[in-house]
């Protein structure tokens, strides 16, 4: 997918990409390639895959879940910055937080949102355990992101504990096994959520499989989670 695919594929959604927003995109992939020589960041990077499995993959939440506007939104373990930024090129009005443990990926962010001229975008080096527990996260977000390889009741403990009551956790994911719902919804119910259901579409171009999980939080999460770093992973709820 080169950019003018890209730029058609969005308007297919009724995303219409001005010229700043596409030397947006374009600085953000020369940006990601070059600190990727320095720090890893993506094992993508060939551009019209990281148009097609990054840029546009980031952006489906906007028309595929219930993102409204001037929301707060959480990104759990962005990485280069995955898809919160990408949204925020899109939807300026997007009050935007990345959370991540790793202090050289956020240097990379705090470039990059420079790079591109992104207000409202928060770079937060911590553990998401340890954000979970910080009264200036936890519970403040209407949306929470995570596109991450890590199961869902793993990600849920991560994650919830930062929605707002009534707010949605946004789990991206290539696929989603029945096996991997049923073992994460305990952890769901425990952490004040509900699962509300799954999206799925196909990517342009290459027709793989794209799936968000919307989990909508219902009750505040008690107050012993997020445990300790660590502790989730080696310890999902069950």
């Amino acid at each position: 997918m080169n950019q003018d695919e890209f730029k058609m594929a969005l308007a297919l959604k009724g995303i219409y990409l001005s010229e700043t927003q596409l030397e947006q995109f374009k600085r953000y992939f020369e940006l990601l390639i070059e600190w990727n020589n320095k720090i890893n960041l993506t094992a993508i990077t060939e551009e019209s895959e990281v148009y097609l499995k990054h840029f546009y993959d980031s952006l489906m939440p906007l028309w595929m879940t219930p993102i409204t506007d001037n929301q707060s939104l959480c990104d759990v373990g962005a990485g280069a910055g995955f898809p919160s930024l990408p949204m925020k090129i899109i939807r300026p009005d997007l009050q935007v937080t990345i959370i991540d443990s790793l202090n050289k990926r956020i240097n990379f962010l705090k470039l990059l949102v420079d790079e591109l001229g992104l207000d409202h975008v928060n770079l937060v080096h911590a553990r998401a355990e340890e954000a979970g527990q910080d009264p200036l996260y936890r519970g403040q977000f209407d949306i929470v992101t995570a596109r991450a390889v890590a199961s869902l009741n793993v990600l849920s403990e991560l994650c919830l504990p930062l929605n707002k009551k009534g707010g949605y956790f946004l789990a991206l994911k290539s696929q989603a096994s029945e096996d991997e719902l049923k073992a994460a919804q305990k952890a769901i119910q425990v952490l004040g959520a509900k699962y509300e259901g799954m999206k799925q579409e196909e990517l342009p171009v290459e027709g793989s499989e794209r799936t968000i999980l919307v989990i909508r939080k219902t009750l505040e999460t008690p107050n012993k989670y997020p445990r300790r770093p660590g502790k989730p992973n080696k310890q999902p709820i069950k």
